[in-house]
Protein backbone atom coordinates (compact mmCIF):
# COMPACT_ATOMS: atom_id res chain seq x y z
CA UNK A 1 0.00 0.00 0.00
CA UNK A 2 2.68 2.38 0.82
CA UNK A 3 4.74 1.44 -2.67
CA UNK A 4 1.17 2.53 -4.24
CA UNK A 5 0.93 5.47 -2.44
CA UNK A 6 5.11 6.51 -3.51
CA UNK A 7 3.79 5.57 -7.09
CA UNK A 8 0.82 7.79 -7.46
CA UNK A 9 3.10 10.72 -5.90
CA UNK A 10 5.71 10.52 -8.25
CA UNK A 11 3.41 10.22 -11.08
CA UNK A 12 1.36 13.55 -9.94
CA UNK A 13 4.88 15.19 -9.57
CA UNK A 14 6.11 14.27 -12.78
CA UNK A 15 2.85 15.54 -14.30
CA UNK A 16 3.21 18.85 -12.53
CA UNK A 17 6.53 19.41 -13.92
CA UNK A 18 5.31 18.51 -17.00
CA UNK A 19 2.59 20.96 -17.24
CA UNK A 20 4.86 23.57 -15.63
CA UNK A 21 7.65 22.73 -18.31
CA UNK A 22 4.56 23.61 -20.76
CA UNK A 23 3.85 26.65 -19.15
CA UNK A 24 7.04 28.20 -19.52
CA UNK A 25 7.55 27.45 -22.92
CA UNK A 26 6.53 30.07 -25.31
CA UNK A 27 3.10 29.11 -27.25
CA UNK A 28 3.50 29.47 -30.98
CA UNK A 29 1.57 32.13 -32.47
CA UNK A 30 -1.25 30.72 -34.98
CA UNK A 31 -0.82 33.74 -37.58
CA UNK A 32 -4.56 33.34 -39.79
CA UNK A 33 -4.33 32.07 -43.46
CA UNK A 34 -3.56 35.01 -46.40
CA UNK A 35 -6.79 36.10 -47.13
CA UNK A 36 -8.04 34.92 -50.57
CA UNK A 37 -8.96 38.58 -53.29
CA UNK A 38 -11.13 38.92 -55.76
CA UNK A 39 -10.67 42.13 -57.67
CA UNK A 40 -14.24 42.80 -59.71
CA UNK A 41 -13.71 45.97 -62.60
CA UNK A 42 -16.97 46.24 -65.12
CA UNK A 43 -16.32 48.51 -67.81
CA UNK A 44 -17.80 52.25 -67.67
CA UNK A 45 -19.89 51.65 -64.66
CA UNK A 46 -20.55 55.10 -62.87
CA UNK A 47 -21.25 55.58 -59.75
CA UNK A 48 -24.63 57.11 -60.95
CA UNK A 49 -25.86 54.04 -61.83
CA UNK A 50 -25.60 52.00 -58.39
CA UNK A 51 -28.11 52.23 -55.47
CA UNK A 52 -25.19 52.11 -52.94
CA UNK A 53 -24.35 55.59 -54.30
CA UNK A 54 -27.63 57.14 -54.12
CA UNK A 55 -28.41 56.39 -57.75
CA UNK A 56 -31.90 57.50 -58.73
CA UNK A 57 -32.57 55.32 -61.67
CA UNK A 58 -31.84 51.81 -60.89
CA UNK A 59 -31.13 49.82 -58.20
CA UNK A 60 -27.93 47.27 -57.50
CA UNK A 61 -28.94 45.18 -54.44
CA UNK A 62 -25.77 42.72 -54.99
CA UNK A 63 -23.51 45.77 -55.61
CA UNK A 64 -25.27 46.99 -52.55
CA UNK A 65 -24.46 43.83 -50.34
CA UNK A 66 -21.06 45.09 -50.92
CA UNK A 67 -21.16 48.04 -49.87
CA UNK A 68 -23.13 46.83 -46.41
CA UNK A 69 -20.65 44.11 -45.38
CA UNK A 70 -17.82 46.55 -46.31
CA UNK A 71 -16.30 50.23 -46.97
CA UNK A 72 -17.94 52.58 -49.66
CA UNK A 73 -15.34 55.15 -50.69
CA UNK A 74 -16.73 58.40 -51.47
CA UNK A 75 -13.95 60.52 -52.99
CA UNK A 76 -12.48 57.49 -55.40
CA UNK A 77 -10.95 58.67 -58.80
CA UNK A 78 -9.25 57.34 -61.83
CA UNK A 79 -6.19 58.84 -63.02
CA UNK A 80 -6.80 58.72 -66.86
CA UNK A 81 -10.55 57.77 -67.87
CA UNK A 82 -9.99 55.64 -70.50
CA UNK A 83 -10.00 51.62 -70.55
CA UNK A 84 -6.58 50.03 -71.44
CA UNK A 85 -4.52 52.59 -69.70
CA UNK A 86 -6.97 52.37 -66.38
CA UNK A 87 -6.12 48.96 -66.04
CA UNK A 88 -2.58 49.16 -66.41
CA UNK A 89 -2.31 51.54 -63.53
CA UNK A 90 -4.40 48.96 -61.44
CA UNK A 91 -2.09 46.38 -62.35
CA UNK A 92 0.85 48.58 -61.94
CA UNK A 93 0.17 50.89 -59.10
CA UNK A 94 2.22 53.36 -61.45
CA UNK A 95 0.61 56.74 -63.66
CA UNK A 96 0.45 56.10 -67.53
CA UNK A 97 3.81 57.91 -68.07
CA UNK A 98 5.44 55.37 -65.84
CA UNK A 99 4.01 52.23 -66.75
CA UNK A 100 3.93 52.72 -70.25
CA UNK A 101 0.31 52.54 -71.56
CA UNK A 102 -1.05 55.62 -72.46
CA UNK A 103 -4.28 54.99 -74.59
CA UNK A 104 -6.08 52.79 -76.37
CA UNK A 105 -3.25 52.64 -78.99
CA UNK A 106 -0.82 51.54 -76.91
CA UNK A 107 0.60 47.55 -75.86
CA UNK A 108 0.81 46.78 -72.39
CA UNK A 109 4.39 45.53 -71.56
CA UNK A 110 4.03 42.82 -69.83
CA UNK A 111 7.60 42.19 -68.06
CA UNK A 112 7.17 44.77 -65.90
CA UNK A 113 5.86 44.37 -62.12
CA UNK A 114 2.37 43.63 -61.54
CA UNK A 115 0.99 42.69 -58.41
CA UNK A 116 -0.68 39.00 -59.90
CA UNK A 117 3.37 38.46 -60.65
CA UNK A 118 4.30 38.74 -57.15
CA UNK A 119 1.29 37.58 -55.81
CA UNK A 120 2.00 34.00 -57.61
CA UNK A 121 5.29 34.34 -56.63
CA UNK A 122 4.67 34.47 -52.38
CA UNK A 123 2.20 31.54 -53.31
CA UNK A 124 -0.99 32.51 -54.86
CA UNK A 125 -3.14 30.82 -57.29
CA UNK A 126 -3.89 33.86 -59.60
CA UNK A 127 -6.23 34.15 -62.48
CA UNK A 128 -7.98 36.79 -64.77
CA UNK A 129 -11.35 35.89 -66.46
CA UNK A 130 -12.96 38.34 -68.76
CA UNK A 131 -12.15 41.39 -70.03
CA UNK A 132 -8.21 41.96 -70.63
CA UNK A 133 -8.36 44.50 -73.31
CA UNK A 134 -4.14 45.29 -73.07
CA UNK A 135 -3.12 43.56 -76.41
CA UNK A 136 -0.39 41.58 -74.55
CA UNK A 137 -1.08 38.62 -73.17
CA UNK A 138 -1.58 38.34 -69.45
CA UNK A 139 1.29 36.86 -67.38
CA UNK A 140 1.67 36.54 -63.74
CA UNK A 141 -1.19 34.28 -64.05
CA UNK A 142 -1.44 30.88 -63.71
CA UNK A 143 -4.41 30.66 -65.59
CA UNK A 144 -6.44 33.16 -68.06
CA UNK A 145 -9.99 33.16 -70.43
CA UNK A 146 -10.01 36.74 -71.56
CA UNK A 147 -11.88 38.37 -74.05
CA UNK A 148 -10.24 39.36 -77.66
CA UNK A 149 -9.85 42.87 -77.52
CA UNK A 150 -13.37 44.42 -76.46
CA UNK A 151 -15.11 41.18 -76.87
CA UNK A 152 -18.79 40.44 -77.99
CA UNK A 153 -22.28 40.79 -75.79
CA UNK A 154 -22.86 37.44 -77.55
CA UNK A 155 -21.73 34.10 -78.53
CA UNK A 156 -18.45 35.91 -77.59
CA UNK A 157 -14.81 34.05 -78.01
CA UNK A 158 -12.40 33.61 -74.94
CA UNK A 159 -8.81 33.25 -75.09
CA UNK A 160 -8.20 30.50 -72.57
CA UNK A 161 -3.93 30.13 -72.07
CA UNK A 162 -3.77 31.33 -76.03
CA UNK A 163 -6.31 28.89 -77.04
CA UNK A 164 -9.48 30.58 -78.76
CA UNK A 165 -12.88 28.82 -78.66
CA UNK A 166 -16.00 30.40 -79.18
CA UNK A 167 -19.30 30.07 -76.93
CA UNK A 168 -22.82 30.43 -77.29
CA UNK A 169 -24.39 32.68 -74.55
CA UNK A 170 -24.20 36.11 -73.07
CA UNK A 171 -20.94 37.87 -71.70
CA UNK A 172 -21.85 38.63 -68.21
CA UNK A 173 -23.18 34.80 -67.87
CA UNK A 174 -20.42 33.20 -69.43
CA UNK A 175 -17.54 35.17 -67.62
CA UNK A 176 -19.30 34.49 -64.19
CA UNK A 177 -19.49 30.48 -65.26
CA UNK A 178 -15.58 30.99 -66.00
CA UNK A 179 -14.81 32.58 -62.63
CA UNK A 180 -16.57 29.91 -60.86
CA UNK A 181 -15.19 27.13 -62.49
CA UNK A 182 -11.74 28.46 -61.99
CA UNK A 183 -12.49 28.95 -58.39
CA UNK A 184 -13.09 25.15 -58.01
CA UNK A 185 -10.46 24.37 -59.59
CA UNK A 186 -7.92 25.93 -57.51
CA UNK A 187 -9.79 24.56 -54.28
CA UNK A 188 -8.60 25.86 -50.80
CA UNK A 189 -5.61 24.66 -50.21
CA UNK A 190 -3.49 27.54 -51.32
CA UNK A 191 -4.69 31.56 -50.99
CA UNK A 192 -6.26 32.90 -54.38
CA UNK A 193 -6.52 36.45 -56.35
CA UNK A 194 -8.89 36.34 -59.24
CA UNK A 195 -9.48 39.42 -61.60
CA UNK A 196 -12.79 39.31 -62.21
CA UNK A 197 -13.21 41.68 -65.74
CA UNK A 198 -16.58 42.53 -66.99
CA UNK A 199 -16.95 44.08 -70.36
CA UNK A 200 -20.28 45.66 -69.57
CA UNK A 201 -21.64 47.89 -69.62
CA UNK A 202 -19.36 49.29 -72.34
CA UNK A 203 -20.76 50.60 -75.94
CA UNK A 204 -22.49 48.91 -77.62
CA UNK A 205 -24.70 48.23 -74.26
CA UNK A 206 -26.44 45.08 -75.59
CA UNK A 207 -28.81 43.57 -72.99
CA UNK A 208 -29.09 40.02 -72.29
CA UNK A 209 -32.49 38.53 -73.32
CA UNK A 210 -33.86 38.08 -69.78
CA UNK A 211 -33.21 42.20 -69.64
CA UNK A 212 -35.06 43.46 -73.07
CA UNK A 213 -37.78 44.62 -71.66
CA UNK A 214 -36.17 45.91 -68.59
CA UNK A 215 -37.64 49.68 -68.06
CA UNK A 216 -40.12 49.68 -70.48
CA UNK A 217 -42.76 50.74 -68.49
CA UNK A 218 -40.84 53.93 -67.52
CA UNK A 219 -39.32 57.25 -68.53
CA UNK A 220 -36.11 57.57 -67.00
CA UNK A 221 -35.76 61.25 -65.88
CA UNK A 222 -33.07 63.21 -67.62
CA UNK A 223 -29.89 64.75 -65.95
CA UNK A 224 -30.30 67.88 -64.93
CA UNK A 225 -27.28 69.24 -66.98
CA UNK A 226 -28.53 67.17 -70.50
CA UNK A 227 -28.89 70.56 -72.32
CA UNK A 228 -25.98 72.24 -71.50
CA UNK A 229 -24.65 75.02 -73.20
CA UNK A 230 -21.15 75.49 -72.13
CA UNK A 231 -21.41 78.75 -72.19
CA UNK A 232 -18.57 79.57 -69.43
CA UNK A 233 -16.37 76.56 -70.21
CA UNK A 234 -13.58 76.87 -72.44
CA UNK A 235 -14.27 75.56 -76.30
CA UNK A 236 -12.59 71.63 -75.70
CA UNK A 237 -16.20 71.27 -73.75
CA UNK A 238 -18.41 72.73 -76.87
CA UNK A 239 -15.69 70.47 -79.32
CA UNK A 240 -15.89 67.21 -78.31
CA UNK A 241 -18.05 64.69 -80.09
CA UNK A 242 -19.78 62.04 -77.34
CA UNK A 243 -22.98 63.54 -77.34
CA UNK A 244 -26.16 61.31 -77.06
CA UNK A 245 -27.50 63.11 -79.84
CA UNK A 246 -24.51 61.60 -82.27
CA UNK A 247 -24.87 58.49 -81.29
CA UNK A 248 -25.59 56.02 -84.14
CA UNK A 249 -29.43 54.85 -85.29
CA UNK A 250 -27.72 51.71 -86.66
CA UNK A 251 -24.69 50.47 -83.92
CA UNK A 252 -25.81 52.24 -80.62
CA UNK A 253 -29.99 52.70 -81.33
CA UNK A 254 -30.14 48.88 -82.71
CA UNK A 255 -32.73 49.78 -85.66
CA UNK A 256 -31.13 48.03 -88.25
CA UNK A 257 -33.94 48.59 -90.81
CA UNK A 258 -33.18 52.57 -91.19
CA UNK A 259 -32.70 52.79 -95.20
CA UNK A 260 -29.58 54.85 -96.15
CA UNK A 261 -27.26 57.81 -94.25
CA UNK A 262 -27.59 57.85 -90.95
CA UNK A 263 -29.68 60.79 -90.98
CA UNK A 264 -29.86 61.46 -86.94
CA UNK A 265 -25.90 60.91 -86.29
CA UNK A 266 -22.97 62.73 -86.11
CA UNK A 267 -20.15 61.03 -84.34
CA UNK A 268 -16.59 59.69 -85.37
CA UNK A 269 -16.12 60.45 -88.92
CA UNK A 270 -14.46 57.06 -89.37
CA UNK A 271 -16.42 55.36 -87.53
CA UNK A 272 -20.05 56.37 -89.27
CA UNK A 273 -19.15 54.20 -92.71
CA UNK A 274 -18.97 51.17 -90.44
CA UNK A 275 -21.43 51.38 -87.51
CA UNK A 276 -24.18 50.16 -89.79
CA UNK A 277 -21.99 46.85 -91.22
CA UNK A 278 -20.72 46.73 -87.33
CA UNK A 279 -24.31 46.45 -85.81
CA UNK A 280 -25.61 44.04 -89.02
CA UNK A 281 -22.65 41.60 -88.19
CA UNK A 282 -23.57 42.36 -84.72
CA UNK A 283 -26.94 41.12 -85.16
CA UNK A 284 -26.31 38.31 -87.41
CA UNK A 285 -23.90 36.74 -84.60
CA UNK A 286 -27.15 35.85 -82.84
CA UNK A 287 -28.73 32.55 -82.92
CA UNK A 288 -32.37 32.22 -84.37
CA UNK A 289 -33.42 32.37 -80.44
CA UNK A 290 -31.81 35.29 -79.71
CA UNK A 291 -32.79 36.66 -82.82
CA UNK A 292 -36.46 36.25 -82.10
CA UNK A 293 -35.97 37.78 -78.73
CA UNK A 294 -34.15 41.32 -79.54
CA UNK A 295 -36.96 41.20 -82.89
CA UNK A 296 -40.15 40.97 -80.06
CA UNK A 297 -38.59 43.27 -77.79
CA UNK A 298 -36.98 45.89 -80.34
CA UNK A 299 -38.99 45.95 -83.62
CA UNK A 300 -42.01 47.72 -82.69
CA UNK A 301 -40.56 50.11 -80.88
CA UNK A 302 -38.08 50.59 -83.40
CA UNK A 303 -40.70 51.03 -86.05
CA UNK A 304 -42.39 53.82 -83.81
CA UNK A 305 -39.66 55.62 -84.07
CA UNK A 306 -38.72 56.16 -87.57
CA UNK A 307 -42.58 56.61 -88.28
CA UNK A 308 -42.15 59.61 -85.96
CA UNK A 309 -39.89 61.42 -87.60
CA UNK A 310 -38.52 62.93 -84.50
CA UNK A 311 -35.90 65.99 -85.07
CA UNK A 312 -34.53 68.58 -82.42
CA UNK A 313 -34.64 68.07 -78.22
CA UNK A 314 -37.39 65.27 -79.10
CA UNK A 315 -34.73 63.31 -80.70
CA UNK A 316 -32.15 63.71 -78.39
CA UNK A 317 -34.63 62.57 -75.64
CA UNK A 318 -35.78 59.63 -77.29
CA UNK A 319 -32.16 58.54 -77.99
CA UNK A 320 -31.23 59.23 -74.41
CA UNK A 321 -33.98 56.81 -73.33
CA UNK A 322 -32.79 54.09 -75.59
CA UNK A 323 -29.70 54.55 -74.68
CA UNK A 324 -29.75 54.56 -70.80
CA UNK A 325 -32.36 51.84 -70.76
CA UNK A 326 -29.59 49.80 -73.06
CA UNK A 327 -26.81 50.65 -70.21
CA UNK A 328 -28.74 49.92 -67.00
CA UNK A 329 -30.33 46.79 -68.42
CA UNK A 330 -26.12 45.67 -68.80
CA UNK A 331 -25.63 46.87 -64.92
CA UNK A 332 -28.60 44.39 -63.93
CA UNK A 333 -27.03 41.65 -65.76
CA UNK A 334 -23.66 42.73 -63.69
CA UNK A 335 -25.33 43.00 -60.93
CA UNK A 336 -26.95 39.61 -60.80
CA UNK A 337 -24.04 37.92 -61.72
CA UNK A 338 -21.91 39.25 -58.45
CA UNK A 339 -24.75 38.01 -56.61
CA UNK A 340 -24.19 34.78 -58.22
CA UNK A 341 -20.16 35.13 -57.32
CA UNK A 342 -20.96 36.43 -53.50
CA UNK A 343 -23.43 33.22 -53.32
CA UNK A 344 -20.92 31.25 -54.16
CA UNK A 345 -18.25 32.51 -51.49
CA UNK A 346 -20.89 31.95 -48.68
CA UNK A 347 -21.89 28.48 -49.88
CA UNK A 348 -18.34 27.37 -49.78
CA UNK A 349 -17.42 28.93 -46.93
CA UNK A 350 -15.25 31.83 -48.17
CA UNK A 351 -16.85 34.68 -47.59
CA UNK A 352 -15.17 35.28 -44.52
CA UNK A 353 -11.50 35.32 -45.53
CA UNK A 354 -12.02 36.70 -48.78
CA UNK A 355 -11.36 39.94 -49.95
CA UNK A 356 -14.00 41.56 -52.18
CA UNK A 357 -13.12 44.77 -54.36
CA UNK A 358 -15.72 46.48 -56.61
CA UNK A 359 -14.67 49.04 -59.08
CA UNK A 360 -14.75 50.42 -62.64
CA UNK A 361 -12.17 51.28 -64.68
CA UNK A 362 -13.60 54.92 -65.04
CA UNK A 363 -16.73 56.98 -64.97
CA UNK A 364 -19.31 57.24 -67.27
CA UNK A 365 -21.56 60.13 -68.25
CA UNK A 366 -24.47 58.81 -68.66
CA UNK A 367 -26.60 62.08 -70.50
CA UNK A 368 -25.08 64.85 -67.94
CA UNK A 369 -23.63 67.60 -70.03
CA UNK A 370 -25.64 65.87 -73.02
CA UNK A 371 -22.87 63.34 -73.10
CA UNK A 372 -22.20 59.42 -73.61
CA UNK A 373 -18.62 58.17 -72.74
CA UNK A 374 -15.74 59.39 -70.47
CA UNK A 375 -12.10 60.94 -70.48
CA UNK A 376 -12.57 64.58 -69.47
CA UNK A 377 -11.49 65.53 -65.80
CA UNK A 378 -14.83 66.61 -65.42
CA UNK A 379 -17.28 64.49 -61.56
CA UNK A 380 -18.67 62.05 -63.99
CA UNK A 381 -15.38 60.32 -66.11
CA UNK A 382 -13.22 61.30 -63.11
CA UNK A 383 -15.02 59.36 -59.93
CA UNK A 384 -14.86 55.54 -60.04
CA UNK A 385 -16.77 53.34 -57.85
CA UNK A 386 -15.34 51.46 -54.82
CA UNK A 387 -16.36 49.00 -52.59
CA UNK A 388 -14.15 47.02 -50.75
CA UNK A 389 -15.54 43.98 -48.36
CA UNK A 390 -13.53 42.08 -46.29
CA UNK A 391 -15.44 40.72 -42.77
CA UNK A 392 -12.02 39.88 -40.87
CA UNK A 393 -11.03 43.34 -40.72
CA UNK A 394 -13.61 45.94 -42.13
CA UNK A 395 -16.64 47.51 -40.23
CA UNK A 396 -20.02 46.54 -42.16
CA UNK A 397 -21.34 49.82 -43.56
CA UNK A 398 -18.65 51.84 -43.38
CA UNK A 399 -17.92 55.00 -45.48
CA UNK A 400 -14.66 56.13 -46.45
CA UNK A 401 -14.11 60.21 -47.51
CA UNK A 402 -10.00 60.18 -48.19
CA UNK A 403 -9.10 60.40 -51.29
CA UNK A 404 -8.12 57.64 -53.17
CA UNK A 405 -6.95 56.19 -56.88
CA UNK A 406 -6.80 53.34 -58.87
CA UNK A 407 -3.33 54.32 -58.41
CA UNK A 408 -3.71 52.44 -54.86
CA UNK A 409 -5.46 49.29 -55.78
CA UNK A 410 -1.81 47.68 -56.56
CA UNK A 411 -0.40 48.35 -52.96
CA UNK A 412 -3.71 47.41 -51.01
CA UNK A 413 -3.63 43.77 -52.67
CA UNK A 414 0.04 43.46 -51.88
CA UNK A 415 -0.66 44.83 -48.11
CA UNK A 416 -3.19 42.06 -47.39
CA UNK A 417 -1.27 39.44 -49.17
CA UNK A 418 1.53 40.17 -47.14
CA UNK A 419 3.95 40.90 -49.63
CA UNK A 420 6.36 43.85 -49.81
CA UNK A 421 5.66 46.81 -52.04
CA UNK A 422 8.05 47.82 -54.70
CA UNK A 423 9.36 51.12 -54.14
CA UNK A 424 8.93 51.89 -57.54
CA UNK A 425 4.65 51.97 -56.47
CA UNK A 426 3.50 55.06 -56.85
CA UNK A 427 0.22 54.57 -55.42
CA UNK A 428 -0.28 53.89 -51.43
CA UNK A 429 -1.72 50.93 -49.47
CA UNK A 430 -5.49 51.93 -48.75
CA UNK A 431 -5.52 49.14 -45.64
CA UNK A 432 -4.95 51.82 -42.72
CA UNK A 433 -8.60 53.50 -44.49
CA UNK A 434 -9.97 50.12 -44.62
CA UNK A 435 -9.96 49.66 -40.64
CA UNK A 436 -11.25 52.87 -40.04
CA UNK A 437 -7.89 55.05 -39.07
CA UNK A 438 -6.21 58.05 -41.40
CA UNK A 439 -3.08 57.63 -41.82
CA UNK A 440 -0.93 60.64 -41.38
CA UNK A 441 0.00 63.13 -44.47
CA UNK A 442 -2.51 61.47 -46.51
CA UNK A 443 -2.98 62.81 -50.04
CA UNK A 444 -4.95 65.89 -50.17
CA UNK A 445 -5.20 66.43 -53.63
CA UNK A 446 -5.15 63.43 -56.80
CA UNK A 447 -3.34 64.52 -60.23
CA UNK A 448 -4.80 63.38 -63.47
CA UNK A 449 -3.59 63.28 -66.66
CA UNK A 450 -5.62 62.08 -70.39
CA UNK A 451 -3.35 61.57 -73.32
CA UNK A 452 -5.57 60.38 -76.31
CA UNK A 453 -5.78 63.17 -78.85
CA UNK A 454 -5.89 63.41 -82.12
CA UNK A 455 -5.75 60.07 -82.77
CA UNK A 456 -8.85 58.59 -80.31
CA UNK A 457 -12.60 59.01 -80.52
CA UNK A 458 -14.56 61.72 -79.03
CA UNK A 459 -12.19 65.27 -79.68
CA UNK A 460 -11.64 65.00 -76.05
CA UNK A 461 -8.17 67.52 -75.88
CA UNK A 462 -4.89 66.33 -74.04
CA UNK A 463 -5.43 67.83 -70.40
CA UNK A 464 -4.24 67.00 -66.98
CA UNK A 465 -5.23 68.52 -63.25
CA UNK A 466 -5.74 68.43 -60.28
CA UNK A 467 -8.64 67.66 -57.62
CA UNK A 468 -9.27 68.93 -53.61
CA UNK A 469 -12.29 67.95 -51.85
CA UNK A 470 -13.61 71.61 -53.04
CA UNK A 471 -12.09 72.68 -56.32
CA UNK A 472 -10.26 71.46 -59.46
CA UNK A 473 -8.06 72.90 -61.90
CA UNK A 474 -7.68 71.51 -65.40
CA UNK A 475 -5.21 72.63 -67.70
CA UNK A 476 -5.78 71.16 -71.72
CA UNK A 477 -2.20 71.38 -73.98
CA UNK A 478 -1.43 70.65 -77.09
CA UNK A 479 -3.71 72.30 -79.93
CA UNK A 480 -5.42 74.06 -77.51
CA UNK A 481 -4.02 75.90 -74.12
CA UNK A 482 -6.94 76.86 -71.82
CA UNK A 483 -7.38 76.11 -67.76
CA UNK A 484 -10.56 75.43 -66.02
CA UNK A 485 -11.18 76.40 -62.37
CA UNK A 486 -14.17 75.00 -60.55
CA UNK A 487 -15.98 75.20 -57.61
CA UNK A 488 -16.94 72.27 -56.75
CA UNK A 489 -19.17 73.04 -53.13
CA UNK A 490 -21.10 76.01 -54.37
CA UNK A 491 -20.87 74.48 -58.75
CA UNK A 492 -20.82 70.44 -58.47
CA UNK A 493 -22.13 70.13 -62.10
CA UNK A 494 -19.15 71.99 -63.38
CA UNK A 495 -21.08 74.41 -65.44
CA UNK A 496 -19.17 77.82 -63.99
CA UNK A 497 -15.90 77.82 -65.07
CA UNK A 498 -13.72 80.49 -62.72
CA UNK A 499 -10.69 80.51 -63.84
CA UNK A 500 -8.92 84.12 -63.45
CA UNK A 501 -11.84 85.19 -61.58
CA UNK A 502 -10.64 87.69 -59.00
CA UNK A 503 -12.47 86.11 -56.27
CA UNK A 504 -10.99 82.87 -57.05
CA UNK A 505 -6.92 84.45 -57.33
CA UNK A 506 -5.07 82.80 -54.12
CA UNK A 507 -6.95 79.64 -54.85
CA UNK A 508 -5.68 79.60 -58.29
CA UNK A 509 -2.43 80.50 -57.46
CA UNK A 510 -2.41 77.60 -54.90
CA UNK A 511 -3.98 74.92 -57.02
CA UNK A 512 -1.32 75.90 -60.08
CA UNK A 513 1.61 75.71 -57.78
CA UNK A 514 0.14 72.39 -56.11
CA UNK A 515 -0.32 71.08 -59.69
CA UNK A 516 3.71 71.62 -60.28
CA UNK A 517 4.75 70.29 -57.33
CA UNK A 518 2.14 67.26 -58.25
CA UNK A 519 3.86 66.69 -61.94
CA UNK A 520 7.20 66.86 -60.18
CA UNK A 521 6.16 64.14 -57.35
CA UNK A 522 4.82 61.96 -59.94
CA UNK A 523 7.63 62.78 -62.82
CA UNK A 524 5.37 64.02 -65.19
CA UNK A 525 8.01 65.78 -67.84
CA UNK A 526 5.44 65.16 -70.83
Amino acid sequence: MHALIVFIFLCFLAISCTRTNWSNQAVPKIEPPRPNIIFIMTDDHTKQAMSCYNSLINETPNLDRIAKGGVKFLNSFCTNSICAPSRAVALTGKFSHINGLRDNRDTFDGSQITFPKLLKDAGYRTAVIGKWHLKSEPTGFDTWRILPGQGAYYNPSFIENGDTTKYEGYVTNLITDFALETLDEFGQDDPFCMLYFHKAPHRNWMPDTSHLALYDSVDIPLPETFFDDYKTRTQTAGEQDMEVMNLYNTFDMKIHQAEGEEHYSGGNKVFKTRARQLWQSSYNSLTAEQQAAWDAAYEPKNQAFLEAKLSGQDLAKWKYQRYIKDYLRCVASVDENVGRLLDYLEEKGLAENTIVIYTSDQGFYLGEHGWYDKRFMYEESLGIPLLVRYPQEIKPGSTADEMVMNLDFCPTILDYAGVDIPEAVQGKSLRPILKGETPGQWREEIYYHYYEYPHGWHDVKKHYGIRTKTHKLIQFYGEIETRELFDLVRDPHELNNVYNHPDYSQIQNDLENNLLALRAKYQDNN
